[in-house]
């Protein structure tokens, strides 16, 4: 039996517990819903053994806290373990457990920043954990909309073309969790550059790369057994594709890969996932090849 990995809220309604409570419940998957507290007590003038008490006062409040919302959204005998934790690196610990611990996903509300100088603790689990990440969106989720999966057609890296599997096995799976169904989108992204110069014509390159497409179309349509209809292949920035589309059928979760960056690159660059998600208002499942 799968498990998955639930980052509460540390303020506000408890959305990732709600809904990732509701999931694990609709898979039939185990949850652990793990909640963080931190104060710098060191700051305070007080003696060792105080600090000690405030300490476990705040763990166990906070215990008591997320525990009524886990009893408020936990199915009938459903399974839920709790832990609440010391820390104040978020990112670096949940990335720490799951390389020691297997879980389907980890579940966690998208608290976005477009701020250069900051890394949040969305971009940091993106790159980082080596577990998927289902990036929960803050507005109403609608769970009879469908799972839309983003792909990379036109790559002919096997690592990628693998990768297209992955997801859409994720969102195949989620649709038949949730009762709906699976839309499938993919780019076609023309270098800005190249038709800048008239060095080649974007309707031209466009309705080649769809031509290449075709066959990936084909075997994953039979693979997965969703018609090939559902394959949506458009023309621009990759971001505003996923976006554009998922709005269009109100899509309420977005399955897609992402490419880990760290440092300097990932803060000047960023990801697709992360562009993605700074243009959606919906939940983003983002996998790692």
């Amino acid at each position: 039996m799968g498990k998955l990995l639930i980052v509460a809220d540390l303020e506000g309604k408890g959305i990732a517990t709600r809904r990732g409570l509701d999931i694990a419940a609709r898979h039939g998957f185990d949850a652990e819903v793990v909640s963080f507290v931190y104060a710098p007590l060191k700051s305070i003038n007080v003696s060792a053994e105080e600090r000690v008490k405030i300490k476990q006062k705040l763990i166990e409040d906070k215990r008591l806290e997320v525990q009524g919302r886990v009893d408020e959204s936990a199915k009938q005998g459903q399974k839920v373990k709790l832990t609440v934790v010391w820390e104040k690196d978020l990112a670096a610990w949940v990335s720490r457990r799951c390389t020691s611990t297997r879980y389907e996903m980890v579940v966690k509300t998208g608290r976005r920043s477009d701020t250069l100088a900051h890394t949040s603790t969305d971009w940091q689990l993106l790159r980082e954990c080596p577990a998927p990440v289902l990036v929960i969106a803050e507005n109403k989720w609608a769970r009879t909309k469908p799972v839309l999966a983003a792909l990379d057609l036109r790559s002919k890296v096997a690592i990628k073309k693998k990768l297209n599997v992955e997801i859409l096995q994720r969102a195949a799976a989620l649709a038949s969790a949730m009762d709906t169904s699976v839309e499938i989108v993919s780019a076609i992204e023309v270098p800005v550059l190249l038709a800048d110069l008239d060095l080649v014509d974007p309707a031209t390159f466009a309705a080649d790369a769809k031509r290449d497409m075709q066959p990936q179309i084909k075997a994953l349509a039979k693979q997965f057994g969703i018609p090939e209809k559902r394959f949506v292949v458009k023309r621009g920035p990759v971001e505003k594709v996923i976006a554009s589309q998922a709005a269009a059928k109100r899509a309420q979760i977005v399955v897609m890969g992402t490419v880990g960056r760290k440092g300097v690159k990932a803060r000047l660059m960023g990801n697709t996932a992360e562009r993605v998600l700074r243009h959606l208002r919906t939940d983003v499942l983002a996998l790692k090849p």
